[in-house]
């Protein structure tokens, strides 16, 4: 998971004590039975009878989901799902009837994929709202203006739903705001400039909808700030300078998959608290700022798919978790000591970086921990066989359009493997029966012989070899 999670401890020790047992041995208010009876009877499905304990004539504090701590109040209804997964799903939309839970100030509404309808309107009617997280479901249509109304909220997160139209401006106005997720939506136009009025503002997060425009100058009023996600947008332009402002604590920025442009700022070499930097899939150009070298705390750095030159900038990085330099115009000519050191290293992308060594003499500190290596489009020679059979964990090894020379049946197949693109080498032997185990597998281009194994993978996983036999290629003659 991402570790912007830490992020959240603070509200999680608030929802924990909001989801306690209740204390009152009191029954509950008949209005909040009334209100919640209400909405189970606008779900049209449950399949893990989720809300099986609702039942009229008992104590309402005491139902799946519910929590008391005003009397027989109820404060906070928490529904969660499990990511991805259908069987703890609700289909159905938000009754109205929620707004008689008068002392209501949370509400958790996540993962439960099939909730549909409009942003429910009787949370304007309950101003006292601490927490809205209605989360992964398909909630539609836009978000109201009337939310810059409840200036109580710390929390508000509708992610992962399909609401449209512009993010409202008066979300300037939650001036007690600590997050703010409206990520994976299909939200439009301009990032307000009014954002920047969130002093609280620890976590902000406009990623995966269709923001467009260039990032505004909002950064002077959010030095709380400590994760920020704008990535998978359509922004342009370039990074403000008052972005430097963050450097202290900002310990997130992701930025990829848009269309920023120029060089990358040398000001980001200040962020020394930086763990995840991501610029990929942008249009910079020129070379990395030599400042970098000052991002000795980062651990997952993304810099693929640009148009990034020489020279790369030595880096004082004591441990890399995950490097993607993949795609741009670098010539490396060999591989960083620093990721070779380092410790925790569980994904390398190095494709199209310009490589030019024998992989039999890249010996990294560790492998135990590797899951991803990405060699691909380079000038390797050797074998991956020392490399490759050392982990026990790896899921994919991409490889293809090198100069490797090895026999594939001295590959170790470990239990995990998942994706193996060995194509456009010059690898021989037979293809080894261990590939069934694969979900994609392309070995083709290469100098294989002999017959297939039984296998599901279609006729291009193996065109272009020596004298491979077996399905799906031609038979073997007898």
């Amino acid at each position: 998971m991402h570790r912007s999670l830490v992020l959240t401890a603070s509200l999680l020790v608030l929802s924990l004590l909001r989801l306690a047992p209740a204390a009152s041995a009191a029954a509950c208010h008949p209005d909040d039975e009334s209100g919640l009876l209400g909405f189970k009877s606008g779900i049209t499905a449950d399949p893990s009878g989720m809300l099986a304990s609702w039942k009229k004539g008992s104590d309402c504090c005491q139902w799946f989901g519910i929590t008391c701590l005003t009397g027989p109040r109820v404060t906070a209804l928490s529904l969660v799902g499990r990511p991805g997964n259908l069987t703890t799903s609700l289909s159905g939309k938000i009754s109205p009837s929620l707004s008689k839970l008068k002392f209501l100030d949370s509400i958790y509404l996540q993962d439960l994929n099939n909730l549909t309808g409009p942003f429910p309107d009787f949370i304007f009617t309950l101003p006292n709202f601490l927490i809205i997280y209605i989360e992964n479901n398909k909630l539609s249509g836009p978000i109201p203006a009337r939310i810059g109304n409840l200036t109580q909220l710390i929390a508000f997160s509708v992610e992962g739903n399909r609401f449209s139209g512009p993010i409202p401006s008066s979300l300037g106005n939650l001036g007690q705001l600590s997050q703010l997720k409206l990520g994976g939506n299909r939200l439009s136009g301009a990032i307000p400039a009014t954002l920047s009025r969130l002093s609280n503002l620890t976590l902000l997060s406009l990623d995966r909808n269709q923001l467009s425009g260039p990032i505004p100058d909002i950064f002077p009023g959010l030095t709380s700030l400590i994760s920020l996600s704008f990535s998978h947008n359509k922004l342009t332009g370039k990074i403000p300078n008052s972005l430097s402002i963050l450097a202290p604590k900002l310990r997130f920025l992701e930025l990829g998959h848009n269309s920023l442009s120029g060089a990358i700022p040398g000001f980001l070499g200040k962020f020394q608290a930086l763990d995840t930097l991501d610029l990929s899939w942008n249009n910079y150009t020129g070379p990395v700022p030599k400042s970098f070298a000052n991002l000795t705390k980062i651990f997952n750095l993304d810099l693929s798919h640009n148009r990034l030159t020489d020279p790369f900038p030595a880096m004082n990085v004591k441990g890399i978790e995950s490097l993607d330099l993949s795609h741009n115009l670098f010539n490396l000519g060999s591989i960083p000591k620093w990721v070779i050191s380092s410790p925790i290293i569980y994904s390398l992308k190095l494709a199209k970086c310009g490589l030019k060594i024998k992989l039999d003499d890249f010996r990294p500190v560790q492998t135990y921990f590797y899951d991803y290596i990405d060699l691909s489009e380079n000038e390797i020679t050797g074998s991956p066989v020392q490399l490759v059979n050392r982990t026990d964990y790896l899921v994919g090894f991409y490889a293809s359009g090198n100069k490797l020379r090895f026999d594939l049946g001295s590959l170790r197949f470990s239990k995990r493997l998942r994706y193996l693109d060995l194509s456009r080498n010059m690898i021989y032997g037979k293809v080894p029966k261990a590939v069934s185990g694969l979900s994609k597998l392309n070995v083709s281009s290469n100098q294989l012989c002999g017959a297939l194994p039984p296998n599901k993978f279609p006729a291009a996983s193996f065109a272009g070899n020596k004298c491979l036999c077996g399905s799906p290629l031609a038979p073997c003659k007898a």
